[in-house]
C-alpha cells in the first residue's frame, strides 16, 4: 500500500539524472501511498482510526518485511493512541492462530525488528538510486553504443549485483577451462559369479610411483603408457592375489528438514521449476493450512514444537500416499526421543522453524495442481524420514596385487533401508531401494553397488591370499570437467551460503544465518535479474547464464565500485541489520556507516 518516494518528490531538480545532484542522501525519508491502491489504503486507514476500535492486532507476515508493511501503513494512516498487539505464528492452523492471538505481545517489543526493516529499505534505496544513476551517467552511453541502443540504464543493487557477479565469474571460469584427458587402468575380477571392478593406482612399490607420466595417482596422461601397463600385466595365469579385505559398517542419517532455500533447490532439480514458482506453491500450501511458514532459514524444529509433533504425524495418517509410514511411527512412538536429536535445536532458529506438514488441511489437496501436490509429498517425506532409523551399509574395500601393481575395489552393500524406505517420492522415475542399482562416482571412482541378501554372504567369503581370476585389464578414458553452471536451485543455495566465498569467520557465521538477501527475497532478486536481461534462465533445464548486457554491467562495476560484487560486503550489511534487530547497534550508527559508504563511493 505504501512505498518510498522517488527523488523528485523531494525536489523537482532531482528528476533529471545529473552528476551534480549525487550523492542523493535525504535527511528524512519521504513515503507515499501507491496510487493504484489508494482506495484500499483509505479503507484500511479508516478502520485503523475508528474511534470505537481500541486494539489493533497486527497479523502481517511473521518476519522483518511483514513488520515493515504494517509499520508503513500505520505511519501513513497516522494511527495514534491505540493498543497494538503483534500476532506471530508459524502456521495457519486454527490452534496456532488462536495461540498467536492469545499470546500476542505489545507491538513495541518488535521495534528493533522494525528499525532494521526500515534500514534495509533505505539501504537498498540509497545504493540503488545513487549507484544506478552514477554508473549510467558515466558508462551508459558507452554500453548503448556497443549494443546499438538509444540509451542503456545500468541497474545495480546491494544484493542483485553480488548475484550477477557470482554467475559471471562462474561462466568465465568455464570458458577459460581447458579439459585434460586422462587414462585409467581397470580390471574385472571374477568371484562366485560376481564381477568386481578394480582400479589401478600408483602406490609405493609400483613402477610408476611418483613418475611424471601420471595424472593424479589413478591415471596416465598418455594413452600409450596405460596400454603399456595393460600389456605387462597380461600373461598367464590371468589373476590377482588379494592383499586385504576391509569391511566397515556405515550409517547414513536422514537429512535435516527443509528450509526455503533447500526446498527451492530440490524443486528446481525434481520439477525444473524456478525458486519463484516454488515459493508461490509453498505459500499456497501454507495458506491452505497444509504446511508451516515457508520463508524460513532454519532446518530444525524448536523444542516447543517437538513436544507436540505427534499431532502433525497423527494427522498424516489420513494422507493415503504415506499413511502406513505415519501409522508405524505413531504405533512405535518413534517421535519420543526427537527432542534430543540433531533435528531439534532452538539456537539454530531465528524467526521460524523448518517447513513441515501440519497434518491438517488434507481436503484441500485434491484441488491443487499436480506439481503442488508433489511438492507437498516431498515435504511430508522429508519430515517423516527423521522419525526413521538411519540407513545401514556394509562398506567393502578390496586390495589386490599383480606383480608390483595394486588394484583397489570399493563398494557398498545396503544392509538396512532405514529411512530410505520412505525417502523416494511416489512419482520418482527410479526407486532408491531397488536391489541391484549401480551408481558411479566422479573421477576417483568409488563404486556404490546395492546388492541383494545372497551376495552379502558370498562377499563374506573373500579372504586375504585368495587368487581371483581376471577377465581382462582395460583402459577407461576420462577428462577433467569444468565447474558446473548454477541452476535456479543451486544459485539460491549459493546465496544462502555465500559463506563459502568468505574468509572471515564472524561474517561467515552471520551470512550462514541470512546469506545474501533473505529467504523471502532471493527468488525475487533472481527473477529481476532475468527480467532486466542481465541473466538468462533456461526454462527447461533451469540453468543460469549471463546475458551480454549482464557481463558488460559486471565489467563496469568491477572497474568502478568493485566491492558491490563482493559477498563480504553484502554479508557485512546483513550483519549490521541483524545487530540492529538484536539491539546491539543503533539505527544512527548504521545510517552513519551507510551514508559514509555511499558518499565515498560516489
Amino acid at each position: 500500500l505504501v512505498t518510498m518516494s522517488y527523488p523528485e518528490a523531494y525536489d523537482m531538480k532531482f528528476k533529471k539524472w545529473s552528476l551534480s545532484t549525487l550523492p542523493f542522501i535525504p535527511e528524512t525519508f519521504k513515503y507515499e501511498v501507491i496510487p493504484g491502491v489508494s482506495k484500499q489504503f483509505k479503507i484500511v486507514s479508516n478502520l485503523l482510526n475508528r474511534s470505537d476500535v481500541d486494539t489493533i492486532y497486527v497479523c502481517t507476515d511473521s518476519g522483518r518485511e511483514g513488520e515493515y508493511i504494517y509499520r508503513l501503513v500505520e505511519q501513513m494512516a497516522g494511527v495514534k493512541g491505540k493498543d497494538r498487539r503483534r500476532v506471530w505464528i508459524d502456521s495457519q492452523t486454527e490452534e496456532e492462530i488462536l495461540r498467536g492471538i492469545h499470546e500476542a505481545k505489545d507491538l513495541s517489543e518488535y521495534d528493533n525488528l522494525s528499525e532494521s526493516a526500515y534500514l534495509r529499505a533505505k539501504e537498498d534505496y540509497l545504493m540503488g538510486i545513487n549507484f544506478s544513476r552514477l554508473l549510467t551517467l558515466k558508462y551508459g552511453n558507452t554500453l548503448a553504443g556497443f549494443l546499438n541502443q538509444k540509451y542503456t540504464v545500468i541497474s545495480v543493487g546491494r544484493v542483485m549485483t553480488c548475484v550477477l557477479g557470482m554467475v559471471v565469474r562462474r561462466e568465465r571460469e568455464i570458458r577459460e577451462f581447458v579439459k585434460t584427458p586422462f587414462y585409467r587402468v581397470l580390471n574385472s575380477m571374477e568371484f562366485e559369479g560376481l564381477t568386481i571392478e578394480g582400479e589401478w593406482r600408483a602406490v609405493p612399490g609400483s613402477k610408476y610411483f611418483g613418475t611424471p607420466k601420471l595424472y593424479k595417482e589413478n591415471g596416465f596422461k598418455n594413452r600409450e603408457d596405460a596400454e603399456q601397463l595393460c600389456k605387462t600385466l597380461t600373461y598367464d595365469p590371468l589373476q590377482v592375489i588379494i592383499q586385504k579385505v576391509e569391511r566397515k559398517k556405515e550409517r547414513k542419517n536422514p537429512p535435516l528438514l527443509f528450509n526455503l532455500a533447500e526446498l527451492q533447490n530440490t524443486c528446481s532439480k525434481l520439477f525444473k521449476i524456478s525458486p519463484d514458482e516454488t515459493l508461490k506453491i509453498v505459500q499456497e500450501l501454507y495458506e491452505r493450512k497444509l504446511v508451516t511458514y515457508p520463508r524460513t532459514d532454519a532446518r530444525v524444529l524448536s523444542t516447543a514444537v517437538a513436544k507436540e509433533i505427534y499431532k502433525n504425524i497423527g494427522g498424516l495418517q489420513n494422507y493415503s500416499l504415506i499413511a502406513p509410514y505415519a501409522a508405524k511411527i505413531m504405533e512405535q512412538k518413534a517421535y519420543a526421543g526427537i527432542a534430543k536429536s540433531r533435528y531439534v535445536n532452538d539456537k539454530q532458529i531465528t524467526d521460524h522453524y523448518a517447513i513441515i506438514p501440519t497434518g491438517q488441511g488434507l481436503n484441500a489437496l485434491g484441488n491443487l495442481s499436480v506439481t503442488s501436490q508433489r511438492v507437498y509429498e516431498v515435504i511430508v517425506r522429508r519430515f517423516l524420514c527423521i522419525f526413521y532409523p538411519p540407513a545401514e551399509y556394509l562398506k567393502i574395500g578390496v586390495t589386490a596385487k599383480r606383480d608390483t601393481e595394486t588394484f583397489f575395489a570399493n563398494f557398498k552393500i545396503l544392509v538396512k533401508q532405514g529411512y530410505l524406505e520412505l525417502a523416494t517420492a511416489s512419482f520418482a522415475k527410479k526407486n532408491m531401494s531397488t536391489n541391484a542399482s549401480v551408481s558411479k562416482k566422479s573421477e576417483n571412482s568409488m563404486e556404490t553397488v546395492t546388492f541383494d541378501e545372497n551376495l552379502i554372504t558370498s562377499i563374506q567369503n573373500l579372504k586375504k591370499g585368495m587368487a581371483l581370476p581376471v577377465e581382462e585389464f582395460f583402459i577407461k578414458e576420462g577428462e577433467t570437467s569444468p565447474p558446473k553452471r548454477y541452476n535456479s536451485g543451486s544459485i539460491i543455495l549459493a546465496m544462502e551460503n555465500a559463506g563459502q566465498l568468505i574468509e572471515e569467520e564472524e561474517l561467515r557465521a552471520q551470512i550462514k544465518g541470512s546469506g545474501i538477501g533473505t529467504s523471502a527475497t532471493r527468488a525475487e532478486i533472481l527473477s529481476k535479474l532475468v527480467k532486466i536481461k542481465y541473466l538468462k534462465l533456461n526454462k527447461k533445464t533451469q540453468i543460469i547464464t549471463p546475458e551480454l548486457l549482464g557481463e558488460m554491467v559486471y565489467d563496469v562495476v568491477d572497474g568502478s565500485i568493485r566491492s558491490l560484487l563482493n559477498p563480504e560486503l553484502t554479508a557485512s550489511w546483513e550483519l549490521g541489520l541483524t545487530q540492529v534487530a538484536e539491539g546491539q547497534i543503533t539505527e544512527e550508527q548504521y545510517m552513519a556507516k551507510l551514508n559514509g559508504f555511499i558518499t565515498r563511493r560516489v
